[in-house]
């Protein structure tokens, strides 16, 4: 599997874990999703600044929903 395909399918993961009701299964899910995008980021997939905006809205997400 590429590692283009790994992060969204990570990312997936993540967005259906936030649609559960269950915020500790999508906390993990969410550091799972950092580790991905960290890894493409160092592997030049993509840029640093992306994939730091990428996880900061991801973890917006995580936040709003861990709050409501």
């Amino acid at each position: 599997m590429s590692q283009r395909s790994q992060v969204r399918t990570a990312i997936k993961r993540f967005k259906s874990s936030l649609d559960d009701a269950d915020t500790t299964v999508a906390q993990a899910a969410y550091r799972e999703v950092a580790s991905q995008i960290d890894r493409s980021a160092r592997k030049g997939l993509a840029h640093r600044n992306q994939a730091g905006r990428l996880k900061s809205r991801l973890n917006a997400r995580l936040k709003a929903k861990a709050t409501a």
